[in-house]
């Protein structure tokens, strides 16, 4: 699809179910989110807490009831080299399209959020540079994403960023920029560079919408944490009317609905074998 010059929209999903409803939505490529995961498995904050395994067991639970590329959050590695190593063989392995890896320190924090450090540019290089010896498919990408624009500036980034490109770097994920003019910057530094925008309200980057950030020079856009605000926010709603409004609310999916989304019927055909 980059090859072909398409410009591609990922809803974040967290969970094999936000993931088929997305691709039922017509999602062409998702992107999994580790705020997501982390919230929906542990209800706790994205701050390096959920651990690789928990990490390759979501990424192949949702490829297996998908069949729409998913680019999947591999926060910083989880570690040094050998975990950089062990991230990216079993994120290929388990069925992802590709890693996104920071250059956070471990643990991480969630972008747009407080208290991020970077390890030093070189370390990151070497990181890179292994993930990319480390896959076994030209198909399978490394997104190389930098955090440094919040706590070092524009110029410490952008020099990042270049650095990781040239260390095989597929697809550039330059997290934070504060306005219009800095995502311009960035686009125009690295025109021939794939080059990934990290829409989250309430975050430090404008909201866009998706035929600006296309003008603007960007292949690709996630919405990390969109869906999960979605979910969240018609739980509430619903547990309100449930709780303090006397009853059930009829807008929602009913069981007919939830067994197509899960496939129910593909259950009951192998019933009707027996």
């Amino acid at each position: 699809m980059f090859e072909r010059g398409e410009f591609l929209s990922a809803p974040g999903v967290f969970d094999p179910l936000s993931a088929r409803v997305a691709e039922a939505s017509g999602a062409r490529v998702l992107y999994m989110t580790g705020y997501g995961v982390s919230a929906s498995l542990l209800g706790k904050p994205d701050a390096g807490l959920v651990s690789y395994r928990e990490m390759v067991d979501r990424v192949r639970s949702i490829c297996d009831v998908t069949s729409v590329p998913l680019i999947a959050d591999g926060d910083t590695g989880f570690g040094g080299l050998a975990n950089v190593q062990q991230a990216v063989q079993g994120y290929e392995a388990a069925g992802a399209g590709a890693i996104q890896i920071e250059d956070q320190e471990y643990p991480k924090r969630c972008g747009h959020t407080r208290n991020r450090k970077v390890i030093p540019t070189e370390d990151m290089v070497r990181k890179i540079k292994l993930a990319v010896d480390s896959k076994q498919s030209n198909e399978f990408m490394i997104i190389a994403r930098t955090d440094a624009r919040t706590e070092h500036g524009m110029e410490e980034a952008l020099n990042r960023a270049g650095a990781y490109i040239d260390a095989g770097a597929d697809i550039l994920f330059f997290e934070s920029p504060e306005s219009v003019e800095e995502m311009r910057t960035i686009t125009r530094a690295f025109p021939d560079v794939p080059k990934l925008a990290n829409m989250v309200s309430g975050g430090k980057t404008p909201i866009l919408q998706d035929e600006e950030l296309k003008n603007l020079g960007y292949q690709l856009v996630i919405h990390p944490v969109y869906l999960l605000g979605a979910a969240a926010r018609a739980m509430q709603s619903a547990t309100d009317a449930l709780l303090n409004q006397g009853g059930e609310r009829h807008d929602v999916a009913d069981l007919e609905e939830l067994n197509a989304l899960v496939d129910f019927p593909s259950v009951w055909a192998l019933d009707d074998l027996t």
